[in-house]
C-alpha cells in the first residue's frame, strides 16, 4: 500500500481513534497528520513498514496518550465544565464514520472516558470500541499481552460503573427530542418538566470565553425554566435553531442573525426522558463547525437566577420571568 492509499483508506479509522482519545478533532487532525508525517520519514529513511495500520496506529495511539498527559493541567485549570468538541454526524461524508457505535461517540461516554487515565482509555477503545485483539495492542503501545488484558480490566471496571445509557429506539428517541425542542421553542416550562428526567442535568461549556453555566444545573424544574428564559432572549435577539445528529445523539445547533453558530446542545435520552442536556459555546471548540459569533454580545450573562432558575438579565435589559 503506498501512502496516498494508506491515508484514503486510514485516515478515518485514526481519526476515529484520535478524536476519542482527545475529545478534540482540531487536536486529533492534527495527531493523525504526525501521524502520516513519521510513517514519510520512515519510509524516506528505508524503514521497512509491514502493516501501515498497525504501524499509524501506533504512532497515532502513543502521540494522544502524550497528548493527553501533558493535557491534565490544562484540563484541571479550565473554567466550568469540560466537554468535547462537538461532531455533527449523520450526514456525509462523516469524518468519524468507521469502526463505531453512536453510543462510543457521544458526548456522554467521551466524558466518561476522562476518568481513565491515558493508557486504560487507549486500551479500553482499541479493544472495545475498534476490536483489536489483545496481542495487536501489545505490539502498538509496546507492553505484554498481560499487562494489557489487565489493564482492560481496571478499565472496563470504570467505564461500566458509569455507562451512560440511551433510547434503545432511534425512532422515539428522534420523536422524544422533536417534542422537547418544540416545547422549548414554545416556551411551554410544564411541558418540558414532563419530557424531563427529575433528577435530570444540565451541563455547559464555555471555557471562559462565552458566557456559559458555572456549574451543573440540577433538577427538571431548573433546567426547564433555564431553557425556556434563554430562548426567550435568543429570539428576541434573532437567534435561530436547526436540529443536527450531535455526535450520534439528537441535537439543535444555534446560530445568530447572520448565520453564525453560536453554540450547540445535545441530549441523552433514556427511559423516555431527556435524562441530560449539554450545552456547548465555547468558541474555540465550534469552529471547526463553521464561522463563530459571538454569543456575549447578544445575550449577555444566561446564567440562572439562584433563586427561580430563570436567566439572569443582561445590564440595562429586562429578560423572561
Amino acid at each position: 500500500m503506498d501512502e496516498g492509499d494508506a491515508y484514503a483508506e486510514l485516515r478515518p479509522l485514526l481519526f476515529s481513534i484520535a478524536y476519542r482519545m482527545v475529545g478534540s478533532v482540531s487536536e486529533a487532525e492534527d495527531l493523525v497528520q504526525e501521524a502520516f508525517l513519521r510513517l514519510h520519514r520512515a519510509l524516506e529513511g528505508g524503514a521497512e513498514v509491514d502493516s501501515a495500520k498497525a504501524y499509524l496506529s501506533a504512532v497515532t495511539t502513543r502521540l494522544a496518550i502524550d497528548h493527553l498527559r501533558s493535557a491534565r493541567v490544562r484540563r484541571e485549570r479550565y473554567v466550568g465544565a469540560w466537554l468535547p468538541e462537538p461532531l455533527v454526524t449523520g450526514q456525509e461524508p462523516d469524518p468519524a464514520g468507521h469502526a463505531e457505535t453512536a453510543d462510543s461517540l457521544s458526548l456522554a461516554f467521551l466524558v466518561l472516558l476522562e476518568r481513565l487515565s491515558p493508557v486504560q482509555r487507549a486500551v479500553f477503545l482499541l479493544r472495545e470500541v475498534f476490536g483489536y485483539g489483545y496481542a495487536e495492542i501489545a505490539g502498538l503501545l509496546d507492553r505484554t499481552e498481560e499487562s494489557c488484558r489487565q489493564v482492560a480490566v481496571r478499565a472496563r471496571r470504570h467505564v461500566e460503573a458509569g455507562r451512560p445509557r440511551f433510547e434503545a429506539s432511534r425512532g422515539q428517541r428522534d420523536e422524544l427530542a422533536r417534542r422537547f425542542f418544540a416545547a422549548v421553542e414554545q416556551g411551554d416550562t410544564e411541558g418540558l418538566v414532563g419530557l424531563l428526567a427529575a433528577d435530570a442535568v444540565l451541563y455547559g461549556d464555555g471555557g471562559g470565553k462565552a458566557p456559559a453555566l458555572a456549574g451543573p444545573l440540577h433538577g427538571a424544574e431548573r433546567v426547564a425554566r433555564f431553557l425556556v428564559g434563554l430562548t426567550r432572549r435568543g429570539r428576541a435577539a434573532g437567534v435561530g435553531t436547526r436540529p443536527a445528529e450531535i455526535n450520534g445523539q439528537p441535537g439543535l445547533l444555534t446560530t445568530d442573525p447572520d448565520g453564525r453558530l453560536l453554540g450547540v446542545l445535545a441530549l441523552d435520552i433514556a427511559d423516555g426522558r431527556v435524562q441530560t442536556v449539554r450545552s456547548i459555546v465555547n468558541p474555540d471548540k465550534l469552529r471547526h463547525l463553521g464561522p463563530v459569533g459571538d454569543l456575549s454580545a447578544l445575550l449577555g450573562d444566561p446564567r440562572p437566577d439562584p433563586a427561580s432558575g430563570s436567566t439572569r438579565s443582561p445590564p440595562g435589559r429586562s429578560g423572561p420571568h
